[in-house]
């Protein structure tokens, strides 16, 4: 492991150039160069995903990070007010007010992509464009929605706070907005991904996983659907996904655990757009990759071993490994093995998925800018979402075919049982008790916005696993705290030592609470847009 703290005052003094919240409103959108042909279309929407990743600030407001206490020098305060669920006044690549910006700014390009198609007459050419350019616009405002509001509920949504939808390009210096509803956002999300599906072509990328290809298109619509309660088309767009040979699509867990274990190596494959199962790969400028990577740095709100043991990893309907003295081995289950590293203010798992990239600006200064390639969309996600959808709808043999097909694929099957039955993750859900912060458990008590889900139930077992397993598959990729607010999981802040035990209960985001919806900008409040309340 590289045990030192890296300097990154120059990076940083690079990367932090002052930007405006609204910097979207700053500057007359159509003060740029002509977009006239097709060509000069398809390059804009290079710019039409965002630049930068919501992982980092959705990650660390899930339950997926402790804190292991103030005397641990491994600190940062964007980290402490990201996790604390406190207002975020730091200004950093990735703090919530920069999530906003790209995403706006990623929905401006799109929209100026699609004003060019119309001034060009909407020509069959122009199609695959078109199709892009709305999936890209929805995709943008799913993240912002799903980040600064409360989660989708038909019973509230046409009340809910929602973000202003951009539906083309602005024309005017500093206009007003209005927020409009959660339900308002989700229809106009709607539109755009009906249209916009059909017209996504591969044939139109020279590199289609860094697009919104057929796969990753179909997989982000059944996101979108699994969020919104549609279940059949949760199902029907998984389906187009995964095709007929979904097994033939998953992560090729053998080619990664066959390479050196490396630190740099592994992350960089695990991202790769060579891999069937990666649908669409994202770069950010970000620094994922030390904070989720072999460093000290930033490792004071981390995942160490007491929740790996007792929330992931090692308590699953799979089976579980006594760690040995000395040995943390709870990782041994799966066919890529975490790497678990202990010191002196240090106890942190790592998943290789995000590499540590510098983007250089001068290389024999060795300075410039950290960033890192993430997985957006993947066969994985289809998969878990198509057997969440079944669930829901009572298809529990449907469902278990696509957890077992996960299992296999995912988990060592010297050391885990990987065909597993409904009697088998009913006995695993109602072995444990709900959990509380002194005494943590996998199994937390589940406050569902869609649709009831009966305690004890079989229906509610199901939902357990999948989400125990979806935990696994995003842990550090920032959707775990999406799963936190649509199934009204409650969850804590506690402080621990150490020898892994709790020190203290310091907080904890209640069911109905307001910060479950991240404050938006200050700078837009200020600019007039009603912030959310507190």
């Amino acid at each position: 492991m590289k045990l030192n703290n890296i300097l990154y005052s120059l990076i940083l003094s690079v990367l932090l150039v002052p930007m405006s919240c609204n910097k979207w409103l700053d500057v007359m959108p159509d003060n740029r160069a002509e977009v006239d042909t097709a060509e000069k279309i398809s390059k804009l929407l290079i710019s039409a995903y965002p630049s930068i990743s919501y992982i980092l600030v959705s990650d660390y407001s899930s339950d997926n990070v402790d804190d292991f206490g103030k005397n641990n020098p491994n600190n940062s305060r964007l980290l402490e007010q990201i996790y604390t669920w406190n207002e975020v006044t730091e200004s950093d690549n990735e703090d919530p007010s920069r999530v906003w910006q790209g995403c706006y700014s990623a929905i401006a390009n799109a929209n100026q992509a699609l004003a060019a198609i119309e001034e060009l007459g909407n020509t069959e050419e122009l199609q695959a464009s078109r199709g892009e350019a709305l999936i890209c616009r929805a995709y943008a405002h799913f993240i912002l929605v799903n980040m600064f509001c409360k989660a989708y509920n038909p019973k509230t949504a046409d009340t809910d706070l929602g973000i202003p939808y951009m539906e083309k390009p602005e024309t005017e210096l500093n206009p007003k907005y209005e927020r409009g509803t959660v339900a308002k956002v989700y229809e106009l999300m709607k539109k755009d991904i009906e249209e916009g599906l059909p017209l996504v072509n591969d044939a139109s990328y020279r590199i289609p996983k860094y697009h919104f290809n057929e796969k990753a298109a179909y997989t982000f619509a059944s996101r979108f659907y699994l969020f919104y309660g549609d279940w059949d088309e949760a199902i029907r767009c998984a389906n187009i996904a995964l095709g007929t040979s979904p097994a033939e699509l998953l992560r090729d867990y053998g080619y990664l655990s066959s390479l050196p274990k490396d630190e740099d190596v592994v992350p960089e494959q695990y991202a790769s757009t060579n891999l069937k199962c990666n649908f669409l790969v994202q770069t950010s400028v970000s620094q994922l990759g030390v904070i989720f990577g072999p460093f000290y740095s930033y490792k004071r709100f981390t995942q160490g071993s007491y929740l790996m043991q007792t929330e992931l990893l090692n308590c699953a309907p799979w089976g579980s490994v006594t760690p040995t003295a000395g040995n943390l081995t709870y990782g041994m289950m799966y066919k890529l093995e975490p790497y678990i590293y202990t010191a002196a203010n240090l106890d942190f798992t790592m998943l290789p998925r995000t590499p540590y990239q510098l983007q250089f600006l001068d290389p024999v200064a060795q300075t410039g800018y950290p960033q890192t390639t993430y997985v957006a969309l993947s066969a994985e996600e289809a998969l878990l979402n198509r057997a969440e959808a079944y669930v829901m709808q009572d298809k529990y043999t449907e469902a278990l075919a696509d957890i077992n097909m996960w299992t296999a694929n995912t988990l060592n099957p010297s050391r885990a049982t990987v065909n597993l039955s409904a009697e088998s993750i009913k006995s695993w859900a109602d072995s444990y008790d709900y959990y509380e912060p002194l005494k943590p458990t996998p199994k937390k008590r589940l406050n569902p916005i869609l649709e009831e889900i009966p305690e004890g139930s079989q229906k509610e077992a199901f939902i357990q696993a999948l989400l125990y397993m979806r935990r696994i598959e995003f842990l550090q990729y920032g959707m775990r705290f999406f799963d936190v607010k649509r199934y009204g999981i409650e969850i804590y802040r506690r402080t621990l030592s150490t020898k892994f035990s709790v020190v203290s209960v310091d907080d904890k985001l209640t069911v109905n609470d307001e910060r479950r919806a991240l404050q938006i900008p200050k700078d837009v409040v200020t600019a007039g847009l009603t912030p959310n309340p507190r």
